[in-house]
């Protein structure tokens, strides 16, 4: 049992599961190993969210940057992303973020530093590189706007939202999504947007 297959099972149970609720003898029995071995390659549980933490970010990260590698990239990686954020919403636990942030600081802190050094960038550079190519509005802030997604993104991190028996986080970020993405829209963005979705679709 390597270090990278013990992060994998406790990526993939805290994400269907929540953290809390999973146990180092949980991830040991899906192992077929000791929590001696877990314990050998992590100091606690604190380390072992951290760790499995970093790798969902890192797989993002990665993501991003492929997606905003492509040519044009700018109506390519708007399609994309939210597919991407619509099968990460389908794969993890809503609780998880709201478990991390209350209880693993750690954790939540990689979280915060990926939203601005990440995803903020990323957006500000789309949205940029949007507005040269005629895709969105000329007059819109895009740092203004790279936030206001941000908000609409972490608002399925609160307890609220979370709590809530019909929240459904999938849909409810789909229509944020569509309501963010028409409001900057010139006619030409919007054409090139349906058109790249009914390719992906």
């Amino acid at each position: 049992m390597t270090r990278t297959r013990i992060l994998e099972i406790a990526t993939e149970q805290f994400s269907r599961y929540g953290v809390r609720a999973v146990t180092m003898e949980d991830i040991a029995r899906q192992g077929g190993i000791s929590k001696k071995t877990i314990y050998l390659e992590f100091a606690d549980k604190k380390v072992l969210v951290k760790e499995a933490f970093a790798v969902l970010l890192e797989e993002d990260r990665k993501k991003l940057n492929c997606i905003l590698e492509a040519e044009d990239g700018v109506i390519e990686h708007l399609v994309k992303t939210s597919k991407m954020v619509r099968q990460r919403l389908q794969y993890i636990n809503p609780l998880v973020f709201m478990e991390v942030q209350r209880y693993f600081p750690d954790a939540w802190k990689m979280f915060e530093d990926f939203k601005v050094q990440v995803i903020m960038e990323d957006l500000v550079n789309v949205i940029e590189k949007g507005k040269l190519l005629g895709y969105f509005r000329p007059e819109i802030d895009s740092q203004i706007l790279a936030k206001v997604r941000i908000n609409q993104i972490t608002s399925m991190f609160d307890a609220e939202n979370i709590s809530r028996p019909d929240y459904n986080p999938v849909e409810e970020q789909m229509v944020m999504l569509d309501h963010f993405l028409h409001g900057i829209f010139t006619e030409k963005g919007r054409a090139a947007y349906t058109a790249q979705q009914a390719i992906e679709d």
